[in-house]
């Protein structure tokens, strides 16, 4: 089990976060730049000093008010944003640079698939399969707990869905508690059993991916996880449903109860859009202009211009079929047990 808590002045904010993850959990910090994410990768590490904390891994205490272990004695594994490799070293002596032999370093390169990339040099290899030769050095020390800074970034979109798959699998593997941190609340769902999101230096949501989409506990949650966030004034409305008067104009109903100020999320694969304001199943009707349509894979994310900006996914067909386009006039619609309310 790691525990890790510290208090640290970052800037215009203070770090303030307590955390545990359990061994062979892998717990993912998301959230924006400048959020604080990376710092407590580096307290975790000892390459920087909280002005109080605690970092703690199995029964061994790694820092308190008496105790402060150099870098080099937490039996940590980092892998860094840029997975800081030595391109004038063969991948098998990157490696082997953690403190180990030949042999074994051959051996974490086979259990990643690159023992026929050995003896390349970074610059001969693809982004994911430098990633793999930065998670292999890591585990070369045989670490007690696994860091790892926004692992995905430094590669390319063709190449990141792949390299996701096998971390996720690499992080299952390892049985040590992992700690990871990313700007992307999508790649801390793949590969994080339990998600918390990091707002101005504090945690202000911790547990699944599934439970912070379903229930986001505040309107940054409810963004940051992808949703559309609308603002307006509560009131109850028939039925045990909750009416939103949005800011800008309209309403939308709720199943959430709520009264006053609130923030009423819905994830876009959840509207609707229709040429007709006729009204369906869905209680909830805005009347919109489409601004842009982006194809997103197979589907599209369709911008538009309401009261209050929404933003839809829909299929390729949908927009074939409406001929959306931007200037098209077209109605949002989706259910009220779709609409997520959460306080402001």
């Amino acid at each position: 089990m790691l525990r890790v808590e510290a208090v640290a002045r970052l800037g215009a904010f203070d770090l303030d976060v307590a955390l545990e993850v359990p061994a062979g959990g892998c717990l993912a910090l998301a959230g924006p730049s400048g959020a604080g994410k990376t710092t407590v990768l580096r307290i975790v590490a000892g390459l920087l000093k909280p002005e109080r904390g605690l970092v703690s891994c199995g029964g061994d205490v790694w820092l308190d008010e008496r105790v402060d272990l150099p870098p080099e004695r937490r039996r940590c594994g980092y892998v860094f944003q840029d997975y800081a490799l030595f391109g004038h070293m063969p991948a098998w002596r990157n490696v082997a640079y953690a403190g180990v032999g030949r042999e074994r370093a051959l051996e974490l390169l086979d259990r990643f698939g690159l023992a026929a990339r050995a003896d390349a040099r970074p610059g001969q290899l693809s982004g994911g399969e430098r990633q793999r030769v930065a998670v292999a050095r890591a585990l070369a020390r045989e670490p007690d707990v696994l860091l790892l800074d926004e692992p995905l970034s430094a590669l390319d979109a063709r190449t990141r869905a792949a390299a996701a798959r096998e971390l996720a699998g690499v992080l299952r593997e390892t049985g040590v508690p992992a700690l990871l941190v990313t700007h992307d609340f999508h790649e801390a769902a793949q590969l994080g059993d339990r998600v918390g999101v990091l707002d101005r230096g504090r945690i202000v949501q911790i547990g699944t991916a599934g439970e912070l989409s379903a229930r986001p506990g505040s309107a940054f949650v409810a963004d940051f996880t992808g949703a559309v966030v609308l603002v307006g004034t509560a009131r109850p409305g028939p039925d045990g449903a909750t009416i939103v008067a949005l800011e800008g104009g309209g309403t939308v109903m709720s199943t959430d109860a709520a009264e006053g100020p609130v923030a009423a999320s819905v994830y876009p694969w959840e509207i609707v859009l229709e040429r007709s304001a006729a009204p369906g199943s869905a209680q909830n009707h805005v009347r919109a202009e489409v601004l842009s349509v982006t194809a997103v894979g197979g589907r599209a994310r369709v911008g538009l211009a309401a009261a209050q900006p929404l933003v839809a996914e829909v299929t390729a067909a949908a927009v074939r079929d409406l001929e959306l386009a931007p200037g098209a006039k077209v109605t949002a619609t989706w259910k009220a047990a779709a609409t997520r309310l959460t306080p402001r």
